[in-house]
């Protein structure tokens, strides 16, 4: 299990295979993660991840279990 608190705000978040995804904006409640809306694979939009998609955190990078075209997919516009 990955602790929460390794997680920290403007982290670069990473897919599967290590292609960057975004960069955290916040925790959003106590599972999800929104990502800055800054960043330029953000299309100008916060977007919402939840935490269990969380595989590591090495180095302020945080690592998801999925690749980015499925997180694309799947994550949340806010």
């Amino acid at each position: 299990m990955v602790d929460k608190s390794k997680v920290l705000d403007h982290a670069q978040v990473v897919d599967a295979n290590g292609e960057h995804v975004g960069i955290v904006d916040h925790f959003d409640g106590d599972d999800k993660i929104k990502l800055a809306k800054s960043d330029p694979e953000a299309g100008g939009k916060h977007h919402i991840i939840p935490f269990s998609w969380v595989k590591d955190v090495d180095d302020n990078k945080v690592i998801l279990s999925k690749s980015k075209a499925d997180v694309e997919k799947e994550w949340q516009t806010a």
